[in-house]
C-alpha cells in the first residue's frame, strides 16, 4: 500500500517516515506529485489543520495520505503560539524568527512557570472520505537560551520534562523514542494496523 505525505517540510517528513515505519507499506512525498500544493492552514485546531492537508493530499494523489500539524502551548502565554507554533512570528517566519519571538515573550518570566507541551494531531485521510485520528503530547519547559544543534523549529529551547535535556540535545533516536509527533505517528499506526 502507498501512503502520501502530506507535507513539503524535509525536516518533518523525514520524521515521520522514521516513526510509521508500516510492514508493506510504502511512504511518497508530496512532491512526487506534479501540482501538488499544501492548503492554507485555516483551521482552529491541530485535528482541523491536519484533516485539511491531508484530504487535499489524498484528492490531489489519489492515494491515502497522512498529515500532521503540531502546536506548542505555553502556560505563561495562555496556551500560545498553539495552533498557529509554525506562524507564531508571521507566515513567512524562519524557525529562529519564531523561537527569538517566544523568547521575548517569555522574557522575565521565572524557569517554574515556563511550563509548556508540545501536541500533534497526526491523521490518515482515504479518498474515500474516511480519516483516522491520533493525538500525541510531550511536558516540557521552555528554556531562556537555545540548548543543542539538532532538530529543528523549538526543539533547541523545549526542555523535556522527563529528561532535562532540550530536543535538539537528543539524537534523533532519542527523541524519536519519546516526541509527541513520534506518540502521535505510533497511535495512528496501530489504529492503521487495526482498520
Amino acid at each position: 500500500m502507498k501512503l502520501v505525505l502530506a507535507s513539503f517540510n524535509a525536516d518533518k517528513a523525514r520524521e515521520l517516515a522514521a516513526l510509521l515505519d508500516l510492514p508493506g507499506v510504502e511512504l511518497v512525498g508530496l512532491g512526487a506529485f506534479p501540482g501538488a500544493r499544501v492548503p492554507e492552514e485555516s483551521g482552529d485546531s491541530l485535528e482541523e489543520n491536519a484533516l485539511i492537508k491531508g484530504r487535499a493530499a489524498a484528492t490531489h494523489t489519489g492515494l491515502p495520505a497522512i498529515a500532521d500539524d503540531t502546536g506548542l502551548e505555553v502556560d505563561a502565554l495562555g496556551g500560545l503560539p498553539g495552533v498557529r507554533a509554525a506562524r507564531f512570528a508571521g507566515s513567512a517566519a524562519s524557525y529562529a524568527d519564531n523561537v527569538r519571538l517566544l523568547l521575548e515573550r517569555l522574557r522575565g518570566v521565572e524557569p517554574a512557570r515556563r511550563t509548556a507541551r508540545f501536541r500533534t494531531v497526526c491523521v490518515a485521510c482515504f479518498p474515500d472520505g474516511r480519516s483516522l485520528s491520533a493525538e500525541g503530547v510531550l511536558e516540557g519547559r521552555i528554556i531562556a537560551a537555545p540548548r543543542g544543534s539538532g532538530g529543528f523549529g523549538y526543539d533547541p529551547v523545549f526542555e523535556v520534562t522527563a529528561t532535562g535535556r532540550t530536543l535538539a540535545e537528543m539524537t534523533a533516536a532519542e527523541k524519536n523514542a519519546c516526541s509527541h509527533r513520534a506518540r502521535a505517528v505510533r497511535a495512528l499506526g496501530r489504529l492503521l494496523t487495526a482498520s
